[in-house]
């Protein structure tokens, strides 16, 4: 695990309930590429509904984080795409089951007019830095 510090709400920004403002870390940089709830066969996971492509959307980010030898709590950025913003609940539940709240990266949420192909609700990439 990198050397992370979480600065929830920096002196005159309001404080955010769902992410950290800033999150400065030292370490390996980890990209990765936004995910999509597809299996490993490459199936669509949850046609329709947001709860299960956001799970699969984790679990994917999960496995390729773990490919780069890091975890969730290396992870210093998520930035999510929605094609629709009420779709954030779901996705807001996943991570919760993958990041606890006090140890929320720095986050952007973006609503799209479509992404890759029109079944898919979201798409999230992470930043993860990772010691040595």
């Amino acid at each position: 695990m990198s050397d992370l510090t979480r600065i929830p709400a920096p002196d005159g920004v309001a404080p955010a309930a769902q992410y950290t403002h800033v999150v400065a870390a030292t370490g390996r940089l980890v990209a990765v590429s936004g995910q999509l709830p597809l299996d490993e066969d490459g199936r669509l996971v949850g046609e329709g509904d947001p709860a299960a492509q956001a799970r699969q959307v984790f679990e994917n980010l999960r496995r390729c984080l773990a490919a780069a030898g890091a975890t969730f709590d290396d992870v210093v950025k998520l930035t999510y795409f929605v094609t629709d913003m009420a779709h954030l609940p779901a996705v807001r539940a996943a991570r919760a089951a993958h990041i606890p709240d006090d140890r929320l990266p720095a986050a952007s949420a973006v609503q799209v007019a479509a992404l890759v192909a029109p079944q898919f609700l979201m798409e999230i990439e992470a930043l993860a830095v990772v010691a040595g």
